[in-house]
């Protein structure tokens, strides 16, 4: 079994106790009543023309073992924020990835109530509507669709759920299949994992391969593997218009001059 599987596994297994019927009028009620999160989309289409930087926490992960076991997430959220970050990506899978969906809700709660807020992905391994439930009561922006990972019965019920709650997908590929699904479900924005969560090899001739064949009005995201300018500038001269980054900005001692550097022309 390789790691992907045997994580959605997990995953599958660990929702299992909470899964019950999501309706569209209980997610359109629920975006209706709740403050409306910053947009996702918005923040990853800079006007200045700039790469926007996805910031991602991620206390450890099977490719990388443990990056920083014990950082409390708004700590680094709000380091984030002041180094220029465009937007969060805050991992809530616990077992893998040491995240859990309370430092979602603590990062987006305190952003709330002490602007400006960044939009939030939740990322997580997304099986079922009541995680995107869970991620709009959390205050996330976006939530994260893994195309390999589903199929397209799955993919189509996130994607509504996910627009019903008032939140973007961004839509996961590694390979020409998974972007011809991507397209096909009309996705508007779709990231490249340069890293294979099969086999956790990182390479970034994947984005430089495949982005180019981004239909134009999809806003084209560069995931993994991103740690010098020198890759930031690899991936946006294929087209990416965000790069999403996890261990190298949380392993910076700096993230405000890791953040400048991605963004040099």
């Amino acid at each position: 079994m390789d790691k992907l599987t045997e994580i959605m596994a997990h995953k599958r297994s660990e929702i299992a106790p909470l899964i019950r019927s999501v309706s569209s009028a209980e997610l359109t009620e629920l975006n209706r009543v709740l403050p409306k999160p910053p947009s996702f989309l918005q923040a990853l289409r800079r006007p200045d023309g700039q790469l926007a930087i996805i910031s991602e926490i991620k206390r450890r992960s099977p490719s990388a073992g443990a990056i920083k076991e014990n950082i409390a997430a708004l700590d680094q959220a709000l380091r984030y924020r002041a180094a220029g970050a465009s937007a969060l990506s805050i991992l809530t899978d616990e077992k893998y990835f040491g995240g859990t969906l309370s430092d979602l809700t603590e990062v987006t709660g305190h952003f709330a109530q002490n602007p400006p807020a960044l939009p939030c992905l939740r990322k997580d391994f997304m099986v079922h509507p009541i995680q995107v439930l869970q991620a709009r009561l959390g205050g996330a922006s976006a939530i994260l669709i893994i195309v390999r990972a589903l199929n397209d019965t799955e993919i189509a019920t996130l994607q509504q759920a996910a627009s019903e709650a008032g939140l973007d997908a961004l839509f996961e590929i590694h390979h020409e299949p998974d972007l011809e699904r991507a397209v096909r479900h009309q996705a508007k924005i779709i990231g490249v994992n340069n890293r294979d969560l099969a086999i956790f090899k990182t390479d970034l001739a994947l984005s430089e391969r495949l982005i180019p064949q981004f239909p134009k009005h999809v806003v084209a995201v560069s995931e993994s593997g991103i740690a010098t300018a020198a890759d930031a500038a690899r991936v946006r001269a294929a087209g990416a218009h965000a790069v999403l980054v996890g261990e190298s900005l949380m392993r910076a001692a700096d993230p405000a001059a890791l953040i400048a550097e991605f963004r040099r022309p």
